[in-house]
């Protein structure tokens, strides 16, 4: 059989000679058979395509796997486990010990205490954040018209201040004679000693974490509020709704997809709680500001490996369930 090929670019025709003289010519499937055959196909294109993608998505997979899923894959199953910091040197001769961890937690009123903390930061907490932060921005959005970018960066400076140095003015204020409790006392009324109190300690906590979270859903919300057109506000204001009814039936619920995401961000910040009782109590007094990032903490601390990476995986679950909640309540209705 004799094969000859003529002819060039898309007019190409291959032509076949049969023994007995018969020719047979077929074009354009045959050239591309050839073409698909180099890779020079549609399918091979795409996987040039692909292999370039990758190609430029290595580097961040290998520092993902490396620095983020290998560590959660392995705290993971370190939680399932009896490691603590005598099994360092032989990682792999730890015992897989099931739920033992985790129900060793729920049996613990340390933990327990440490959850009710959590909740009652989160719960007054977020509330109150987003409902100061709503109110800045829409008197900044509309009524605030002098030093509108004075009050912003007020506003928003606690955000990128040192929790450190944050906290050392703090301890200032809320002394048993700080200037919190001068100016109660100018009113006639005796402050508490709020940081060694189990009843006030948690209040000065939230208040502590609303005035350095307040800032950052500000922005938010007034990026919420600048995207509103002008046109549902006019229409409504000549139909003579009145301030309260247009923040009620229009803003708030244009703004809920902007709400929804300010609520996540902050229930994902309060429930990992640390910073504040760290560098103010230290979790004290008796445990009155003790949070479960830092109940995990201290069993690193000590060592209890296992013990801490469960901890942290309930936490963990907790974040989950409180943000698919805020995804229910808060998402954009039809």
């Amino acid at each position: 059989m004799t094969v000859v090929s003529e002819g060039t670019g898309a007019g190409r025709t291959a032509r076949r000679t049969a023994p007995a003289g018969r020719r047979t010519a077929f074009t354009g499937r045959g050239a591309r058979a050839a073409s698909r055959a180099r890779g020079h196909g549609p399918r091979g294109r795409r996987r040039r395509q692909t292999v370039i993608a990758w190609s430029f998505a290595l580097p961040f997979v290998v520092l993902f796997a490396t620095f983020t899923l290998i560590p959660l894959v392995s705290s993971f199953a370190m939680s399932f486990s009896d490691f603590t910091s005598a099994d360092t040197q032989h990682p792999l001769a730890v015992d897989f010990i099931g739920f033992d961890q985790y129900t060793k937690l729920f049996r613990s009123a340390q933990f327990l205490h440490a959850l009710r903390n959590t909740g009652y930061f989160v719960v007054v907490g977020i509330p109150v954040t987003m409902g100061v932060a709503l109110v800045l921005a829409v008197a900044l959005n509309s009524g605030i018209t002098r030093f509108r970018v004075a009050f912003r960066v007020g506003f928003y400076t606690p955000v990128v201040t040192s929790v450190v140095a944050v906290a050392v003015v703090w301890r200032f204020l809320l002394q048993p004679d700080g200037p919190v409790n001068a100016v109660l006392g100018l009113l006639g009324v005796s402050g508490p000693d709020w940081l060694n109190s189990t009843t006030w300690a948690m209040p000065a906590m939230i208040a502590m974490g609303v005035w350095r979270n307040m800032g950052t859903l500000m922005v938010i919300f007034l990026a919420g509020l600048q995207t509103i057109p002008a046109e549902v506000t006019e229409a409504a204001l000549i139909d003579g709704a009145g301030p309260v009814r247009r923040f009620t039936r229009i803003t708030v619920p244009l703004m809920r997809p902007t709400l929804l995401f300010g609520a996540v961000l902050l229930s994902v910040w309060y429930l990992q709680f640390f910073e504040e009782p760290f560098v103010m109590t230290q979790g004290g007094p008796l445990d009155a500001t003790l949070s479960v990032g830092y109940f995990a903490f201290k069993q690193f601390g000590f060592g209890n490996y296992a013990y801490a990476s469960a901890a942290s995986y309930v936490l963990f679950v907790a974040i989950a369930l409180l943000s698919s909640v805020m995804f229910r309540a808060l998402r954009a209705r039809d």
